[in-house]
């Protein structure tokens, strides 16, 4: 199934999987979806995450502390898929668990699972010629992460390799929210937007629905993923997904608004 946006600006939720469990990480996602997310992120936990900031990294430590492992994200993006059979859902990882799992296994199982995409935060489109090849094989969305210091030949290559959509990081550094958007954000668009007719999505900070209406005037999507993060933290684990939803619902704005 291809990534689809219906409305501008579309919506990505990054949710780490396993924080505060596997099962309530299930229900938000859900409810995330009804809310008016297009796009699911799994994060796949991991034990180093460098480039989050402390609030992913937390949400991190305590899924890896839970046992939480990327098979065990594969079988929660098959349950997602089997409930919500038209969202999107992309698989946010970082390269080491993917080498531990196994290459040409992970493409197997991420595709059996339902995925629509990967988005690996740590490989480099240079050196990513076997896992673009085992994507292309399982019919996999290879995503990648483009950044407003990234030079124009590698934002080529970023556009020219990646399907579904492409993230535009909207600032140096580390995941987190911010106060508003710099101006790298839209410069970083324009750029991407000379080799690619694929939705631009902008990330790293997105936290309220002036942000969205931020990204809205020059780019396809908004991701967000701290401000969520932090929320369920925040959150007891009965009442995340109603507190996420509502969130979400927050973050829409009027399409009259959208139009101006």
């Amino acid at each position: 199934m291809a990534i689809t946006f219906n409305h501008k600006p579309g919506l990505v939720v990054y949710l780490t999987a396993g924080d505060p469990s596997l099962e309530v990480t299930c229900a938000i996602a859900l409810d995330a979806i009804d809310a008016g997310a297009d796009v699911i992120e799994l994060g796949v936990p991991f034990s180093d995450p460098l480039a989050d900031g402390p609030v992913i990294q937390r949400a991190s430590e305590r899924a890896v502390a839970r046992g939480t492992r990327l098979k065990d994200v594969l079988a929660l993006a098959a349950e997602i898929r089997a409930a919500r059979p038209s969202a999107g859902l992309v698989i946010f990882t970082y390269l080491n668990p993917v080498l531990r799992y196994g290459l040409h296994r992970f493409a197997d199982d991420a595709a059996a699972a339902g995925a629509d995409g990967v988005l690996v935060t740590d490989l480099i489109v240079e050196e990513a010629g076997e896992y673009l090849a085992e994507m292309e094989r399982v019919s996999l969305a290879p995503i990648f992460l483009a950044a407003p210091t990234s030079p124009d030949e590698r934002l080529e290559a970023i556009a020219t390799h990646s399907k579904g959509f492409v993230y535009a990081i909207s600032r140096v550094g580390i995941t987190g929210t911010q106060q508003s958007l710099t101006a790298d954000a839209a410069a970083l668009v324009a750029r991407i937007r000379r080799w690619t007719t694929l939705p631009v999505a902008v990330g790293f900070g997105i936290s309220n629905s002036e942000h969205v209406a931020q990204v809205a005037e020059f780019a396809d999507v908004a991701v967000v993923g701290s401000a969520i993060v932090e929320l369920i933290e925040r959150s007891l684990p009965e009442t995340a997904p109603v507190a996420v939803a509502r969130f979400i619902k927050g973050l829409h704005l009027p399409q009259a608004a959208l139009a101006r």
